[in-house]
C-alpha cells in the first residue's frame, strides 16, 4: 500500500467482497454520500442502502449495491459491514423492473398499515436497486 492509497475492505455475511488499496471510496452514509481517501480522519458512519463506488489503485472503477450496514473508517484502513452486497455489473435490470412494478401492485392493493409498511420497505430496497444499475434516481 503506497502514500496514495487506503486499504479497503467490504464484508457481508456471506463473504469478504473487496479488500484490496484504493485511492478513493465514495460510500452512501446515512447523513450523505462521503468519500475515504488516504489519511482520512476516523470515523463509523451507518449506511443506507446505494452504491459504493471504488477507485483502484490503477484507476479502474469498481461498484457494489449495498443494502445498508456501517462504516468503520482510520487513516490507513476503511470497513464496511454491510447488510447485503452485490457488485452492480452482475445485477439484472429486467428483474428489478419487474419487482417494482409486483411491489408497486402489492402496495395498491394492501389494506393493513403493516402490509403497507412491509411493502413499502421492500419497493424502495427495489428502487434503490434499480437507481444502481440504471445509474438514474428512482422514485
Amino acid at each position: 500500500m503506497s502514500a496514495e492509497t487506503i486499504q479497503f475492505e467490504l464484508v457481508s455475511p456471506e463473504a469478504k467482497l473487496f479488500a484490496e488499496p484504493v485511492k478513493m471510496a465514495t460510500i452512501p452514509g446515512d447523513e450523505g454520500q462521503f468519500g475515504i481517501g488516504p489519511d482520512h480522519c476516523a470515523l463509523v458512519a451507518s449506511l443506507k442502502p446505494g452504491v459504493v463506488t471504488l477507485t483502484k489503485a490503477d484507476g479502474t472503477v469498481q461498484k457494489i449495491f449495498i443494502t445498508g450496514g456501517f462504516a468503520d473508517v482510520t487513516n490507513t484502513l476503511c470497513t464496511i459491514l454491510a447488510e447485503q452486497a452485490e457488485e452492480v455489473s452482475n445485477m439484472d435490470q429486467a428483474s428489478i423492473e419487474k419487482d417494482v412494478k409486483n411491489l408497486n401492485e402489492d402496495l395498491a392493493t394492501a389494506s393493513e398499515p403493516a402490509d403497507k409498511r412491509r411493502i413499502q420497505k421492500r419497493l424502495d430496497l427495489a428502487k434503490a436497486r434499480l437507481s444502481a444499475v440504471t445509474g438514474q434516481l428512482v422514485v
